[in-house]
């Protein structure tokens, strides 16, 4: 028991912090090779890292046809679309103002959970909490919209795009993949990504363009094995373990690491509205799920009696 009780905080510490470095790291790797075959490597190189523990640890894959559509949806919706939004934008905007817009994440997962999850309902805090992070998005957006309009707002918007899809698989797998093993609802997702990017790759970008260096391989590989493996296998297995609220709220704590590491490492520059925006809608976020929160802690303490 105790075991397990350092086993789950740790986990949830180590999503956190590759997630927060995933942002910075994945703007410096497009520097090297170009999006589609950048991302779709990765993916390749998740799903044979994973194709190898699954051997290691005996693991079973599961083909029946519930699974099936299951992995074809996470392949395309949890990986292949939302994921390429995401390396796209970034070659526009700040690394840390992505993780920023990404943290919308949970406020998605709030509306969508109480939608689709009897157990979940869209509360005064909740609504609160979404009234402050609209508020939010607004002066994001708004400095965006007084910079560089044509620049900032595409990528802007895609990224709320990709954390809105992401949102919906979370709670689409909370509610009907509570059966699947946390590698195999990896494997074949990644590997039906990967395959379909570089694809993609190969018949519409400048190949002559990628340079494979040492450090950008390095750093697909850890976008690979710590970033994709370890965060989508630890995500998952949680999800089984605790509200999906509650695992949501990652997005609450990677934006702070990612805009540590932009402005600090990667010299990038917050302005007063970008800055006010993500006080906003972190603010609104930790609102909106901090009923989840506190019976999460109820329940934690009740079993620990």
């Amino acid at each position: 028991m105790a075991n397990k009780k350092f086993i789950i905080p740790l986990m949830y510490f180590l999503i956190c912090f590759f997630w927060g470095s995933s942002w910075f790291i994945i703007k410096v790797s497009l520097q090297y090779v170009t999006p589609f075959i950048n991302l779709g490597s990765r993916f390749l190189i998740s799903a044979f890292s994973i194709y190898l523990v699954m051997r290691y640890t005996n693991t079973s894959l599961d083909l029946s046809p519930t699974s099936v559509k299951l992995y074809l949806i996470l392949g395309f919706f949890s990986y292949s679309i939302p994921f390429s939004l995401v390396y796209w934008a970034e070659r526009t905007i700040p690394s840390s103002l992505a993780s920023i817009l990404f943290a919308m994440n949970p406020f998605f997962v709030a509306i969508l959970s109480s939608i689709f999850i009897k157990e979940e309902f869209l509360s005064v805090p909740r609504i609160i909490g979404i009234i402050l992070s609209f508020a939010g998005i607004i002066f994001i957006f708004k400095d965006g919209l007084r910079i560089e309009l044509s620049h900032y707002l595409p990528g802007m918007i895609a990224v709320i795009l990709s954390a809105l899809m992401q949102a919906s698989i979370a709670v689409t797998i909370k509610k009907k993949g509570g059966h699947l093993n946390p590698l195999s609802m990896n494997f074949i997702p990644t590997l039906i990504a990967g395959i379909f990017l570089v694809t993609i790759g190969l018949f519409t970008e400048n190949l002559s363009s990628n340079k494979f260096t040492i450090e950008a391989i390095l750093m697909i590989i850890y976008l690979a094995v710590f970033v994709t493996v370890f965060n989508f296998t630890a995500y998952y297995s949680l999800l089984k373990k605790m509200s999906v609220v509650i695992l949501s709220l990652t997005s609450f704590i990677t934006p702070l690491i990612a805009t540590f590491i932009g402005v600090v490492v990667g010299g990038e520059k917050l302005s007063k509205n970008i800055s006010a925006g993500a006080f906003f809608v972190l603010t609104g976020i930790l609102i909106a799920n901090w009923e989840g929160l506190k019976k999460f802690y109820h329940q934690k303490k009740v079993n620990s009696l």
